[in-house]
């Protein structure tokens, strides 16, 4: 069980760029950052395109003022003339600028923790890629609940083969808060839908990597062979875009997949819901109810597994935060990921290779594969919703 205590020497030097007063996404940054008070510190950030809101928040944040700057690159030559600049750089920003402050983080020899999508082609990602590994730096990517303990003890089960050869994957995540049109929308609907801000996609970047990513944690031996992707705009302003999505796939071993995202489910709240169905049994988990995981062995009464639990796997109880009496969280799950990337930052900076060889964390070659997903989705609706070879 996690408790806070420190797992490296010192906490990482860190900044941000965006997530600043009115963004959607930089609260849950610090949260996950800044939950176990050992292992980040804010100490800079360009928080907001408007250079003095940006320094009015991060002052109230508790950064000295001379560290908020206004710009991406103002940070990154304000902190290589300190002897305490950043280490790492936390993007939370719209994904058309992600590729450009990526790179200007790495080559100024900086660690980079990016929202997804992490960029818009794969070409882009395999060149971050090389430019990571010439510079000997991390790239970490914010799968948000793929962090949460019941996640991994899904993996375990499935690893064990509790649920026997998997031949069903079917996953959800769908809200109705994009129902309306865009007329009066705020910013950061409006760049989502934008092709030259947001990229090829809409929902299937914004809410379907999640899903995607999550399902490769849990499934790390079973590769797509082909999908196929129905995608449409109900609010015609969006097109080319998408808000709503339906993806079939066929995986290596036989098995067949659905994933259905959607952000025009009007009335729905919003949930990720994934059921992994194998020869012997069945899981169900849902942010919804986060706490509980549904397992249903054939011709046995179904059983709820509870986090926190001494009857869980060891690799779920070894990042269980809040134990069995309370319900664990987005937050807890975000504070997971960062912890898991600030291990692997401080193992690269000892030059601990073989820490680095087994440590699980979401790192560049996890947003690549996310990136690929959305390409092959992209091909296959562009084909009018034809099959296509994964590649």
């Amino acid at each position: 069980m996690l408790n806070g205590e420190k797992t490296i020497e010192r906490p990482l030097r860190w900044g941000m760029v965006g997530g600043g007063r009115t963004g959607q996404v930089g609260y849950k940054h610090r949260t996950g950052a800044l939950r176990d008070n050992t292992a980040y510190r804010l100490v800079a950030g360009a928080f907001d395109l408007d250079a003095e809101r940006g320094r009015d928040f991060g002052t109230q944040l508790g950064v000295a003022e001379d560290r908020c700057y206004a710009t991406y690159q103002d940070l990154i030559t304000g902190e290589a003339s300190r002897d305490d600049g950043v280490e790492v750089v936390s993007i939370a920003t719209p994904n058309f600028t992600h590729y450009e402050i990526t790179k200007a983080c790495l080559e100024a020899g900086l660690h980079v923790i990016c929202e997804k999508p992490l960029f818009f082609t794969v070409a882009e990602c395999d060149e971050v890629a090389r430019l990571a590994e010439d510079k000997g730096l991390i790239v970490g990517v914010t799968y948000g609940f793929s962090g949460h303990p019941l996640v991994h003890q899904m993996a375990a089960m499935v690893k064990k083969g509790m649920l026997g050869d998997i031949r069903i994957v079917d996953m959800q995540y769908t809200h109705g808060f994009n129902s309306g049109d865009d007329t009066d929308a705020g910013e950061a609907v409006k760049w989502r839908t934008n092709p030259e801000t947001a990229g090829p996609t809409f929902v299937l970047g914004d809410i379907g990597t999640h899903l995607y990513y999550l399902s490769e944690v849990v499934l790390p031996h079973m590769k797509i062979e082909k999908l196929l992707c129905d995608r449409k705009a109900f609010i015609p302003t969006r097109e080319p875009l998408e808000d709503h999505a339906t993806v079939l796939t066929h995986y290596d071993n036989g098995a067949r997949g659905r994933l259905w995202v959607s952000s025009v489910n009007a009335g729905h709240m919003g949930s990720q819901r994934y059921r992994f169905v194998g020869s012997r049994a069945s899981l169900e988990w849902s942010d919804a109810h986060p706490d509980q995981l549904i397992y249903e062995v054939q011709g046995e009464p179904p059983r709820t597994l509870h986090h926190g639990m001494p009857y869980l796997e060891e690799e779920s109880l070894a990042i269980d935060r809040m134990g069995a009496l309370h319900t664990e969280g987005l937050g807890d799950s975000w504070a997971n990921i960062y912890l898991w990337i600030a291990q692997a930052i401080d193992a690269r900076q000892r030059g601990d290779d073989a820490f680095l060889k087994t440590h699980h964390y979401p790192g560049i070659a996890a947003g690549t594969e996310g990136v690929r997903w959305l390409e092959n989705c992209v091909r296959s609706a562009d084909k009018g919703s034809a099959w296509v070879d994964f590649h």
